[in-house]
C-alpha cells in the first residue's frame, strides 16, 4: 500500500474519500474497522478503494484505526501504529510476530453505546 499522505490537490476531496474519512474520524480509540467494513458501512466502493483513499488523503485522521481483515499492521508504517494501538489500549494479540489487532476484542460496527440503532447503520453480521 502507498505511503498514508494528505489531500494534495487544494483540499478538495472526492466525495467517497469524504465519506470514508468522516467515518474513519469517528472509530472510538481503541477500536478499529476493516477497510471492507467502511466499505459495508457506506455501502459503497469496496476494501480496494477504502484501501486507496486512505493511502491518498488518510494522514489527517486516525489511519491506525482501519485496518486489513487479517489484523495485520499496515506495511511501512507498523511502529507508529503499535504505538497508537497502545497508548488507546487497542486489544492486540501480542504472541503474533509480529503483533496484531485482535480483531474479536477490537472490531467497532459502527453505533455508539447508547445510541438509537437507526441512527448509525451497523455493519452486517455484528449487530
Amino acid at each position: 500500500m502507498p505511503q498514508v499522505t494528505d489531500a494534495t490537490d487544494g483540499g478538495v476531496l472526492p466525495p467517497f474519500a469524504e465519506l470514508v474519512l468522516d467515518l474513519t474520524e469517528r472509530i472510538p480509540p481503541g477500536r478499529v474497522m476493516t477497510y471492507g467494513d467502511v466499505a459495508e458501512y457506506l455501502g459503497h466502493g469496496g476494501p480496494r478503494q477504502v484501501g486507496r483513499v486512505m493511502a491518498l488523503y488518510g494522514a489527517a485522521v486516525p489511519w491506525w484505526r482501519v485496518i486489513r481483515a487479517d489484523g495485520r499492521l499496515l506495511p511501512g508504517h507498523e511502529r507508529r501504529a503499535l504505538t497508537r494501538y497502545r497508548e488507546e489500549g487497542t486489544p492486540l494479540r501480542e504472541h503474533a510476530d509480529p503483533p496484531r489487532v485482535d480483531l474479536v476484542r477490537a472490531r467497532w460496527d459502527g453505533r455508539y453505546p447508547g445510541a438509537r440503532t437507526e441512527t448509525r447503520k451497523p455493519v452486517r453480521g455484528r449487530e
